[in-house]
């Protein structure tokens, strides 16, 4: 089989060339993004791991073995942050290369 292509991680209309990716933001409107031009940061990145979250999954990866990346739901708790109680949901990145190295690098996925 075949690793995740550009468009499951990025959703469609994701492309890349030498020196740039782009990721259309409607393309995350699945994901519950509300693409506007002052979406924030953080907003796009929860909407990127939760993109990758529904593709990159370990089930996945049981009947894909090209599949390096996954991503799940590890547990939430309620915290308190100045006096305020945030939900907070931890996630589990798991990074799987074969084992020649004790180094993350990019290029090896």
């Amino acid at each position: 089989m075949a690793e995740l292509t550009l468009t499951q991680l990025f959703g469609s209309g994701a492309t890349q060339d030498a020196s740039t990716l782009t990721i259309q933001k409607s393309a995350l409107v699945a994901q519950g993004l509300t693409a506007s031009s002052s979406n924030t940061a953080e907003s796009l990145v929860v909407a990127l791991v939760k993109q990758w979250q529904s593709v990159a999954t370990p089930t996945a990866q049981e009947s894909n073995g090209d599949i390096q990346v996954t991503i799940e739901d590890s547990y939430q708790s309620i915290v308190t942050r100045n006096n305020t109680q945030y939900r907070e949901f931890s996630k589990t990145i798991k990074l799987q290369i074969e084992d020649t190295t004790s180094t993350i690098d990019p290029d090896d996925f």
